[in-house]
Protein backbone atom coordinates (compact mmCIF):
# COMPACT_ATOMS: atom_id res chain seq x y z
CA UNK A 1 0.00 0.00 0.00
CA UNK A 2 1.39 3.50 -1.18
CA UNK A 3 -0.99 4.94 1.46
CA UNK A 4 -2.19 2.62 4.64
CA UNK A 5 -3.57 6.04 6.00
CA UNK A 6 -6.86 7.27 4.01
CA UNK A 7 -8.39 10.26 5.14
CA UNK A 8 -11.58 11.16 2.69
CA UNK A 9 -13.52 14.19 2.37
CA UNK A 10 -17.07 13.36 2.52
CA UNK A 11 -18.92 16.57 0.95
CA UNK A 12 -18.10 16.02 -3.30
CA UNK A 13 -15.73 13.08 -2.38
CA UNK A 14 -17.95 10.60 -1.11
CA UNK A 15 -21.49 11.54 -1.20
CA UNK A 16 -23.42 14.15 -3.81
CA UNK A 17 -24.81 16.76 -1.37
CA UNK A 18 -25.70 19.43 -4.04
CA UNK A 19 -29.72 18.85 -3.63
CA UNK A 20 -29.48 19.21 0.39
CA UNK A 21 -26.71 21.71 0.66
CA UNK A 22 -27.69 24.33 -1.92
CA UNK A 23 -31.53 24.21 -0.87
CA UNK A 24 -30.00 24.71 2.78
CA UNK A 25 -27.56 27.88 1.31
CA UNK A 26 -30.68 29.05 -0.36
CA UNK A 27 -33.34 29.02 2.61
CA UNK A 28 -30.33 30.97 4.77
CA UNK A 29 -30.46 33.66 1.81
CA UNK A 30 -33.83 34.37 1.53
CA UNK A 31 -34.14 35.51 5.26
CA UNK A 32 -32.11 38.68 3.81
CA UNK A 33 -34.13 38.71 0.84
CA UNK A 34 -31.17 37.45 -1.01
CA UNK A 35 -32.86 34.91 -4.12
CA UNK A 36 -29.88 32.56 -5.60
CA UNK A 37 -30.77 29.31 -7.83
CA UNK A 38 -29.78 25.97 -7.05
CA UNK A 39 -27.35 25.94 -9.70
CA UNK A 40 -25.33 28.88 -8.51
CA UNK A 41 -25.11 28.03 -5.29
CA UNK A 42 -22.60 24.96 -6.16
CA UNK A 43 -19.96 26.26 -6.03
CA UNK A 44 -19.91 26.51 -1.83
CA UNK A 45 -20.32 23.04 -1.88
CA UNK A 46 -17.02 22.51 0.59
CA UNK A 47 -15.71 25.61 1.90
CA UNK A 48 -17.01 26.33 6.19
CA UNK A 49 -20.02 27.74 5.87
CA UNK A 50 -19.17 30.69 7.41
CA UNK A 51 -16.45 31.55 4.96
CA UNK A 52 -18.98 31.51 2.12
CA UNK A 53 -21.47 34.76 3.85
CA UNK A 54 -18.67 36.45 4.70
CA UNK A 55 -16.28 36.60 2.03
CA UNK A 56 -19.58 36.07 -1.06
CA UNK A 57 -21.99 38.06 0.73
CA UNK A 58 -20.19 40.40 2.72
CA UNK A 59 -21.99 39.26 5.93
CA UNK A 60 -20.93 41.23 9.33
CA UNK A 61 -20.22 38.85 11.89
CA UNK A 62 -24.27 38.89 13.66
CA UNK A 63 -25.26 38.17 9.74
CA UNK A 64 -22.99 35.55 9.73
CA UNK A 65 -24.36 34.01 12.62
CA UNK A 66 -28.27 34.33 11.65
CA UNK A 67 -27.22 32.87 8.18
CA UNK A 68 -25.19 29.45 9.82
CA UNK A 69 -28.24 28.97 12.02
CA UNK A 70 -30.57 29.16 8.98
CA UNK A 71 -28.83 27.03 7.12
CA UNK A 72 -29.03 24.35 9.42
CA UNK A 73 -32.59 24.75 10.55
CA UNK A 74 -33.01 23.33 6.75
CA UNK A 75 -30.06 21.44 7.08
CA UNK A 76 -30.34 19.40 9.84
CA UNK A 77 -34.00 18.14 9.20
CA UNK A 78 -33.94 18.00 5.85
CA UNK A 79 -31.27 18.73 3.87
CA UNK A 80 -28.80 16.28 5.36
CA UNK A 81 -30.33 13.24 3.50
CA UNK A 82 -30.53 14.95 0.40
CA UNK A 83 -27.80 13.67 -0.50
CA UNK A 84 -26.22 10.37 -3.07
CA UNK A 85 -23.31 7.93 -2.59
CA UNK A 86 -20.82 8.20 -5.86
CA UNK A 87 -21.53 5.19 -7.65
CA UNK A 88 -18.24 2.72 -6.36
CA UNK A 89 -17.37 4.48 -3.14
CA UNK A 90 -19.04 1.27 -1.50
CA UNK A 91 -16.81 -0.79 -3.58
CA UNK A 92 -13.52 0.63 -3.87
CA UNK A 93 -13.74 1.33 0.40
CA UNK A 94 -14.44 -2.16 0.76
CA UNK A 95 -11.57 -3.00 -1.41
CA UNK A 96 -8.96 -0.74 0.73
CA UNK A 97 -10.46 -2.07 3.91
CA UNK A 98 -9.77 -5.84 2.76
CA UNK A 99 -6.46 -4.56 1.80
CA UNK A 100 -5.93 -3.13 5.25
CA UNK A 101 -6.10 -0.09 5.44
CA UNK A 102 -7.35 2.46 7.94
CA UNK A 103 -9.60 4.86 7.13
CA UNK A 104 -11.15 8.31 8.21
CA UNK A 105 -13.02 11.25 6.82
CA UNK A 106 -11.89 14.82 7.87
CA UNK A 107 -14.89 16.74 6.72
CA UNK A 108 -15.47 21.26 7.09
CA UNK A 109 -19.13 19.96 8.29
CA UNK A 110 -20.04 19.44 11.45
CA UNK A 111 -19.00 16.07 13.48
CA UNK A 112 -22.38 15.08 14.35
CA UNK A 113 -23.93 15.31 11.14
CA UNK A 114 -21.18 14.05 9.20
CA UNK A 115 -21.40 11.07 11.42
CA UNK A 116 -25.57 11.22 10.41
CA UNK A 117 -24.61 10.99 6.95
CA UNK A 118 -22.32 8.06 7.35
CA UNK A 119 -25.03 6.12 9.12
CA UNK A 120 -27.96 6.94 7.07
CA UNK A 121 -26.10 5.91 4.13
CA UNK A 122 -24.15 2.58 5.94
CA UNK A 123 -20.67 4.13 5.24
CA UNK A 124 -19.69 4.84 9.07
CA UNK A 125 -18.09 0.59 9.08
CA UNK A 126 -15.73 1.79 6.81
CA UNK A 127 -14.00 4.09 9.17
CA UNK A 128 -12.42 4.24 12.20
CA UNK A 129 -12.51 8.29 13.04
CA UNK A 130 -14.37 11.12 11.93
CA UNK A 131 -13.10 14.62 12.28
CA UNK A 132 -14.80 17.69 11.66
CA UNK A 133 -15.94 21.08 12.93
CA UNK A 134 -17.85 21.86 15.79
CA UNK A 135 -20.83 24.54 15.95
CA UNK A 136 -19.04 26.92 16.15
CA UNK A 137 -16.66 26.95 13.22
CA UNK A 138 -13.20 27.09 15.20
CA UNK A 139 -11.66 24.27 13.98
CA UNK A 140 -11.98 25.56 10.10
CA UNK A 141 -10.89 28.94 11.06
CA UNK A 142 -7.60 28.40 9.35
CA UNK A 143 -8.49 26.33 6.71
CA UNK A 144 -9.14 22.13 7.00
CA UNK A 145 -5.64 21.75 8.74
CA UNK A 146 -6.78 21.35 11.44
CA UNK A 147 -9.40 18.89 10.98
CA UNK A 148 -6.91 16.53 9.29
CA UNK A 149 -4.43 16.46 11.89
CA UNK A 150 -6.88 15.42 14.80
CA UNK A 151 -7.67 12.72 12.47
CA UNK A 152 -3.95 11.75 12.30
CA UNK A 153 -3.40 12.34 15.24
CA UNK A 154 -6.13 9.79 17.00
CA UNK A 155 -5.17 6.96 14.67
CA UNK A 156 -1.45 7.42 14.02
CA UNK A 157 -0.24 8.55 17.41
CA UNK A 158 3.47 8.40 16.56
CA UNK A 159 2.95 9.78 13.13
CA UNK A 160 4.21 6.25 11.36
CA UNK A 161 2.09 5.48 8.86
CA UNK A 162 1.82 6.81 5.43
CA UNK A 163 -1.40 9.21 5.19
CA UNK A 164 -3.21 11.05 1.93
CA UNK A 165 -5.95 13.59 1.95
CA UNK A 166 -8.91 12.55 -0.65
CA UNK A 167 -10.87 15.39 -1.40
CA UNK A 168 -12.51 17.31 -4.48
CA UNK A 169 -11.96 20.86 -3.23
CA UNK A 170 -8.36 23.21 -2.82
CA UNK A 171 -9.56 23.28 1.36
CA UNK A 172 -8.62 19.43 1.12
CA UNK A 173 -5.42 20.19 -0.95
CA UNK A 174 -4.11 23.03 1.16
CA UNK A 175 -5.26 21.69 4.22
CA UNK A 176 -3.22 18.62 3.54
CA UNK A 177 -0.25 20.75 2.52
CA UNK A 178 -0.70 22.40 6.36
CA UNK A 179 -0.46 19.21 7.88
CA UNK A 180 2.28 17.96 5.61
CA UNK A 181 0.77 14.29 3.49
CA UNK A 182 0.06 14.18 0.08
CA UNK A 183 -3.08 14.74 -1.07
CA UNK A 184 -5.08 13.28 -4.04
CA UNK A 185 -7.33 15.08 -6.04
CA UNK A 186 -10.83 13.62 -7.51
CA UNK A 187 -12.69 14.67 -10.49
CA UNK A 188 -16.41 13.56 -9.86
CA UNK A 189 -17.05 16.04 -7.02
CA UNK A 190 -17.51 20.15 -7.13
CA UNK A 191 -13.47 21.67 -7.59
CA UNK A 192 -12.24 21.52 -10.90
CA UNK A 193 -8.76 19.87 -12.01
CA UNK A 194 -7.07 23.63 -12.51
CA UNK A 195 -8.71 25.00 -8.67
CA UNK A 196 -6.69 21.49 -7.04
CA UNK A 197 -3.62 21.31 -9.30
CA UNK A 198 -3.03 25.76 -8.45
CA UNK A 199 -3.52 24.41 -4.35
CA UNK A 200 -0.60 21.93 -4.95
CA UNK A 201 -2.23 18.76 -5.51
CA UNK A 202 0.17 15.77 -5.49
CA UNK A 203 -1.77 13.25 -7.69
CA UNK A 204 -5.42 13.70 -9.89
CA UNK A 205 -7.94 10.83 -9.80
CA UNK A 206 -10.38 10.84 -13.09
CA UNK A 207 -12.25 7.60 -11.51
CA UNK A 208 -12.67 5.59 -9.12
CA UNK A 209 -10.09 3.16 -10.49
CA UNK A 210 -7.61 5.65 -10.73
CA UNK A 211 -8.08 6.42 -6.95
CA UNK A 212 -7.51 2.92 -5.73
CA UNK A 213 -4.51 2.29 -8.11
CA UNK A 214 -3.00 5.86 -6.70
CA UNK A 215 -3.82 4.72 -2.79
CA UNK A 216 -2.39 1.17 -3.47
CA UNK A 217 0.51 1.89 -5.49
Amino acid sequence: MKYNLCIFDLDGTLTDPKLGITKSYQYALSTFGIHEELDNLTRFIGPPLRDVFKDHYGFQASETEKAVAKFREYFSETGLLENDVYPGILEVLTQLKDRGATMAVATSKVKIYAIRILKHFQLDGYFAFVSGDEMDGSLTKNGKGEIIRIAIDDLDTEHKMTAAIIGDRKHDILGGRDVGIDSIGITWGYGSRTELEEAGVKWIAESIDDLYRLITG
